[in-house]
């Protein structure tokens, strides 16, 4: 497998050879804008979905940047999940794996829901990469344990989750204790109003790298509609997930209080239900990821927030037990599913109340079968808005007669009795034809 792509890139001989090892044979369409600018020290704005390379994006510049024989802090990296930030952490190992001999880089993971005392008394010597979250992050650059002054590149990793999660605040306090002509590099789905505000603090005319998807979401996923019409919504959920009988399926709400509902309702019918909402303890989280990572459940549900950012080998169907709210989210949550060139399958739960979120999806080109479970055989449904199509039709039909027959220039008694029966004759006739 070639690696030539990258190489042209001029990166340390360690990262080509742990490229080649991890098998990537050319850069996404993101890394290829982010290496040159992140190689020439310029702070750069990324923004792209789920799933477009990004992690690679940074991180092979700002590793090839660092200098080894400087035994101090020289990147900072931040994420909003514990789980992330081990994401990163284990992608910072496998790169730096093949560091000549005395020149090996070192990182360490900062997060909570661990020793922090113990964490301090192995800092009395400075990594050269730290990641994790922002608040234990922080906390130990209070401690003045960990010492950022020294680094000139800071990663923020899904900042527009951080936004929402209320972390942006630390992000601030780390970033104002480093160098002013610091390197910062911003990766995100979405650019809100409020995280320009930031932005803009440090970043003086950054470089700005929008990756549009060619279409909103994975094209080997198949996208199906079910209605809910008058049925009990966790047990057409639970009939949906027995029925499908998938790998590992992904139920998303929109709020912890509905996770947790769903989660009961499903285990009160019987099935093993893993859970990822922000309500869950440090521990708890690690004991789930750690279950789900092994296999124990085949159905997790889980909130957009607390999910985003987690890399979930085999998930094999996404069920959208409600859309979200913000709609971007929609192509989040399919994104879990599909990945390396396997297939995948999104189904959401939909009412009538849904419809206009739905035109807005299908606006995106997102297209729907619609579909729904009787006695156990799935039906296909036909248009999810013929009564709309009816209608239009029959409006359609009805100017059509009128143009055929129109209203004479002398009328008799009882002509517009007379008019109308002409006009359906018409209709009827036209309808016989067309079926």
């Amino acid at each position: 497998m070639t690696t030539g792509a990258f190489e042209q890139f001029d990166f340390q001989p360690f990262l080509i050879e742990a490229v080649r090892e991890l098998r990537f044979s050319e850069p996404t369409e993101i890394q290829e804008k982010i290496f040159p600018i992140a190689k020439k020290r310029l702070s750069v704005i990324g923004q792209s979905q789920t799933g477009s390379g990004k992690t690679l994006a940074y991180l092979l510049p700002c590793l090839n940047a660092i200098e080894a024989e400087r035994e101090e802090v020289q990147l900072v990296i931040t994420a909003p999940t514990r789980e992330l930030a081990q994401q990163i952490y284990q992608e910072i190992l496998k790169l730096t794996k093949f560091c000549e001999a005395g020149k090996e880089l070192t990182a360490r993971c900062f997060i909570g829901g661990t020793d922090k005392q113990r964490t301090i008394d192995k800092l009395k010597k400075q990594p050269h990469i730290v990641v994790g979250t922002p608040g234990r992050i922080f906390a130990l650059v209070e401690e003045q344990a960990l010492f950022v002054h020294t680094a000139g590149m800071i990663v923020i990793d899904e900042a527009d989750l951080m936004l929402d999660m209320g972390f942006i605040q630390e992000v601030d306090k780390i970033a104002a204790r480093m160098p002013k002509d610091l390197q910062m590099l911003v990766f995100s789905a979405t650019i809100p109003e409020k995280l320009k505000a930031f932005m803009k603090k440090y970043m003086e005319n950054p470089e700005y790298v929008q990756i549009n998807p060619r279409q909103a979401a994975a094209k080997n996923i198949e996208h199906s509609l079910i209605p809910l019409r008058h049925r009990n919504k966790i047990s057409l959920l639970k009939d949906i997930l027995v029925e499908y009988q998938p790998y590992l399926a992904i139920v998303f709400t929109n709020t912890k209080k509905n996770a947790e509902e769903v989660a009961k309702g499903l285990a009160e019918r019987g099935l093993k239900v893993g859970r990822i909402h922000g309500d869950l303890t440090p521990r708890e989280r690690k004991k789930m990821m750690k279950q789900v990572h092994d296999l124990e459940y085949q159905y997790i549900v889980a909130t957009d927030l607390a999910a985003r950012g987690i890399d979930i080998e085999g998930v094999s169907h996404i069920i959208n037990y409600e859309l979200p709210e913000d709609l971007d989210f929609y192509v989040h949550r399919v994104g879990r599913t599909a990945r390396a060139g396997y297939s995948g399958t999104a189904i959401t739960i939909y009412e009538l109340s849904d419809q206009e979120a739905l035109e807005k999806l299908e606006k995106r080109n997102i297209v729907f079968r619609h579909v729904d479970l009787k006695d156990g055989e799935w039906v296909e449904l036909g248009p999810r808005h013929k009564r709309q199509i009816r209608k239009k039709q029959e409006n359609d039909l009805d100017v059509m007669a009128k143009k055929v027959i129109k209203k004479p220039k002398t009328v008799k008694p009882g002509y517009k009795k007379k008019l109308a029966e002409d006009r359906e004759k018409i209709k009827r006739r036209y309808n016989r034809k067309t079926r």
